[in-house]
């Protein structure tokens, strides 16, 4: 039996919201069609503060955001307005080119607010990536749960443990959160190539060896592996087919080819990019 390979997030700030990341690291660059993965933290905000991500683009990916707390304002290019509320899917297939802002509602900042939630990015295919730009929302309660002796399973994306989600994923993919009572066991079967899960909390054991909390754990490829709970406890798996190639990735841009990314920077750079309605400011091009 193999060991998982183990990823400590490194602590970051998104525009005042505080993360761990542990995707893209320089030990694991991918697992699956994943490329980004950031863990918002428990964040509790005061009466005139909140999220607020200004105006930003991307190309070549597909945005998820899932959140165990709090609401999000999502607002594209597209024209989308959509609240996102504990437990539904908000997904945005970038293509060629989309902007967008996320933002606590505006109840939220005045009155005060609290954010607990997790946001990936999946790398487009090749034949997808200068696609057209595309969103849906999924509430909650139209993602599939399976529940049975202490473990309950929500299929946030894509295909696994017998359930399909609706989210318009484009290439083989597995998201799940499971939640799991002491003293039950979970069954991780090898369908998808490649498989990570990062727990979010609570005490967990993996082949019996115990997990550390907020870390992310490549799992051995073509192997079953048997978690066991200790104590109550909640984590994500991340997985799907390998990429078809190489992806590069600078800033919100993610390509297979860097010379669509040095594109994608003039045309933001320039202002030559879709708008989101109604909105001014925009977060500029590193240098």
């Amino acid at each position: 039996m193999s060991s998982p390979l183990i990823i400590r997030p490194r602590a970051e700030s998104v525009e005042g919201q505080p993360i761990l990341r542990p995707l893209p690291s320089a030990q694991c660059r991918s697992v699956g069609p994943f490329v980004f993965f950031d863990h918002m933290l428990e964040t509790d905000y005061a009466p005139g503060s909140g999220m607020d991500i200004r105006q930003h683009p991307h190309i070549g990916l597909s945005t998820l955001t899932y959140l165990f707390e709090g609401e999000i304002l999502h607002k594209d290019s597209l024209g989308s307005d959509q609240r996102v509320l504990p437990g539904d899917v908000s997904w945005m297939t970038a293509g060629r080119g989309v902007a967008h802002v996320e933002r606590t509602p505006a109840e939220g900042f005045a009155n005060g607010s609290r954010l607990h939630g997790l946001q990936v990015w999946l790398a487009s295919p090749r034949e997808h990536e200068q696609g057209l730009a595309s969103y849906s929302h999924h509430p909650a309660a139209s993602l599939p749960v399976s529940e049975a002796l202490g473990v309950r399973i929500c299929l946030i994306a894509g295909n696994g443990f017998c359930l399909e989600s609706p989210v318009p994923v484009l290439s083989p993919t597995l998201y799940a959160h499971v939640r799991m009572q002491p003293a039950t066991t979970l069954l991780v079967p090898s369908e998808h190539a490649q498989r990570a899960l990062y727990l979010l909390d609570g005490e967990l054991q993996l082949n019996g060896q115990e997990v550390e909390p907020c870390s992310l754990l490549v799992l051995p490829e073509g192997e079953e592996v048997t978690l066991y709970a200790e104590g109550e406890c909640q984590l994500v798996l991340i997985g799907g087919a390998p990429l078809d190639g190489p992806r590069r990735m600078n800033w919100n841009f993610v390509a297979s080819d860097p010379a669509l990314i040095e594109q994608a920077r003039v045309r933001w750079a320039a202002g030559d990019w879709p708008v989101v309605p109604g909105e001014i400011e925009r977060i500029e091009l590193p240098r």
